[in-house]
């Protein structure tokens, strides 16, 4: 007999007698059945291109102490006062050059969409629907917290949290984490959570990279002499004080090279987008492809290996700036391979990935 808190055309629902209700009275209230959530989290993007947008989302970017970790009484009155007097407006305008206008976003929020989407029907072959898929931002918007709290109001009690970040580093992966635990510790109800760990070795991301390197050699009209991995630069303070970024990083050049069968001065490892006055691990994208190209390295490609999606540091800061250094200093021409995004060969990898590390959930 169907009693009154029952609704046949709710069958996301849980009903006394079932599920997370197994044991519950006959008048208990209809609840979302018991799921498993991925979240994929990535870096974060601007709601838009104008400088309120633009300073809201680098206020929050730059305040992080994962990504600044100088004094607030030092730094915040720096922050506030000058950089963000001025910097939107470069920022903005760097955005608006990549900027998708057909869906007024920025291109690292489409292609985090469409890997979630590609991702949730791997997913939903395997496990049907006792898995729910999710993206949120660390920061702008969807942000992590309201995420996490609709996966658990839609029942999720267990999380997987997947920073994409290929290489750990305490800015990016550490901070996602971060976040991620800050909303928990404010639930009264908490999902049980798991993290993923870095994936710089993991072997279907490798073959993913190599194919897209292979694709972009034989697609280019003068084959590259040099390929240049660039990752985002970090402190060398991080370094030294215990970060693994920059050691996963050659690892993954290592691991590259290998996969590709090529000699050591085929792939050489460097770093972008480094500001502020103390030293950054090296050598530094926009000087290194300079001075390849006045040692007569005319020829060369650069790949993004840490990046899992295309942004504002691949598609402005890597084929606008590292580009032109190039190409000024006598380089002719200059071959940028693109990050995995939604390629079928990376959706697989990430799947790979989330398998195992649903391992006893599913």
């Amino acid at each position: 007999m169907t009693t009154p808190t029952q609704d046949p055309a709710r069958p996301e629902m849980a009903r006394p007698g079932e599920g997370r209700l197994a044991h519950a009275p006959a008048d208990h209230p209809l609840v979302p059945r018991a799921r498993v959530g991925v979240v994929l989290v990535n870096l974060g993007t601007p709601d838009a291109t104008d400088y309120w947008s633009m300073r809201r989302y680098l206020s929050e970017f730059l305040s992080d102490k994962r990504v600044v970790d100088y004094p607030s009484w030092k730094w915040q009155p720096l922050l506030q006062l000058i950089i963000l007097s001025r910097r939107p407006f470069k920022s903005g305008e760097a955005y608006r050059g990549i900027w998708n206008t057909e869906q007024d976003e920025s291109p690292l929020l489409t292609i985090t969409r469409n890997q979630t989407r590609k991702v949730a029907e791997g997913l939903a072959a395997r496990y049907g629907d006792l898995v729910m898929v999710d993206f949120a931002m660390r920061y702008g918007n969807p942000s992590t917290d309201s995420v996490l709290k609709r996966l658990q109001a839609a029942g999720c009690e267990r999380i997987l949290f997947f920073p994409l970040y290929p290489q750990y580093a305490s800015p990016t992966t550490a901070t996602a984490n971060d976040h991620a635990f800050r909303t928990l510790m404010r639930l009264k109800w908490q999902p049980a959570i798991r993290t993923v760990p870095a994936y710089f070795e993991q072997p279907l991301y490798i073959e993913a990279l190599a194919s897209s390197v292979r694709e972009a050699y034989d697609a280019a009209e003068t084959p590259p002499e040099v390929l240049v991995a660039s990752y985002h630069g970090v402190p060398k303070r991080f370094l030294m004080e215990g970060d693994p970024y920059y050691c996963q990083c050659q690892k993954t050049t290592r691991l590259l090279r290998e996969r590709l069968g090529w000699e050591e001065e085929q792939i050489q490892t460097a770093f972008q987008s480094q500001f502020g006055p103390e030293e950054w691990v090296g050598p530094a994208t926009v000087a290194h492809v300079a001075e390849l190209a006045r040692q007569g390295r005319k020829h060369i490609a650069v790949v993004s290996p840490a990046f899992s999606a295309d942004c504002v540091e691949t598609l402005e800061e890597i084929q606008e700036e590292i580009r032109d250094a190039f190409l000024e200093a006598g380089g002719e021409t200059f071959t940028y391979v693109p990050c995995l995004n939604d390629r079928e060969d990376h959706v697989a990898a990430l799947l790979a990935i989330i398998d195992n590390e649903l391992g006893g959930w599913v």
